[in-house]
């Protein structure tokens, strides 16, 4: 018997894409995203509770709201 495990939301970047415009730290009401290096974004999944005010505001459109494992 498998154990189902709690989900929860969260944001993910695609790493790969982002251009780092910061306009996601400027919107997100928990500080869980953070420009690293001048390169992309990250999130702390620790903090973030995907509300998806990120994603709404991204131009570039790489982030996307996620059901992971808690």
């Amino acid at each position: 018997m498998t154990s189902m495990g709690k989900k929860r939301r969260r944001a993910v970047v695609d790493q790969k894409a982002c251009v780092a415009c910061g306009c996601c730290v400027k919107v997100c009401p928990l500080q869980a995203i953070a420009v690293v290096r001048g390169v992309a974004a990250r999130v702390d999944g620790a903090k973030c509770v995907g509300c998806g005010k990120c994603a709404r505001e991204c131009p570039a459109s790489v982030i996307e709201i996620r059901e992971v494992e808690a």
